[in-house]
């Protein structure tokens, strides 16, 4: 503590966190009466993930929860950490707050694919968004596929592209 001035959050071991992101978990629930077949997000801290899976699954125990990861840092999959550039996921180990029994699937994602997306957004919806967001999108509708017509998956937009501006990821969006 900094002479008082500031407070450590300690984020990667502060359940508070679960509590604040179950809003989107209630928020979910409330905008989806009929029920949630599969929700997916990427995996930082793992607050988010941990945080609306615990709503969702008290609601819904059928849902499928899958966790995300880039590809090149598999650490939950695979148990092997890597370089990427995905901001705030991907971090190298698997994060306290994680835990095994409110997810139902981790999956790797390619970073290339994850850019891809936030470019086709970008062009075609007029969403700017950063990589994780394209990671979670890009997962989202692997998972639609995968169960078919009919079924509701849910991800969450979680950054902006305001910070990839001075780079190349938008370019030739």
């Amino acid at each position: 503590m900094n002479g008082g001035n500031c407070y450590l959050t300690d984020q990667f071991n502060n359940r508070d966190a679960l509590i604040g992101y179950e809003d989107i978990g209630h928020e979910l629930v409330e905008q989806f009466p009929a029920g949630i077949d599969a929700f997916c997000g990427a995996v930082g801290v793992a607050g988010m993930m941990m945080g609306v899976s615990r709503i969702l699954k008290s609601k819904w125990p059928e849902t499928r929860v899958v966790v995300l990861e880039p590809a090149s840092s598999p650490v939950i999959t695979k148990g092997r950490a890597g370089t990427h550039s995905v901001e705030g996921i991907g971090i190298g180990f698997v994060p306290p707050l994680l835990k095994r029994d409110l997810y139902d699937e981790a999956r790797c994602i390619p970073e290339e694919e994850a850019q891809a997306m936030c470019r086709r957004l970008a062009r075609e919806e007029g969403l700017l968004v950063g990589i994780s967001t394209g990671l979670n999108v890009t997962a989202a509708i692997a998972l639609a596929k995968e169960l078919g017509p009919g079924k509701t998956v849910v991800t969450v937009a979680c950054d902006t592209g305001l910070k990839y501006m001075k780079g190349d990821l938008l370019a030739d969006a």
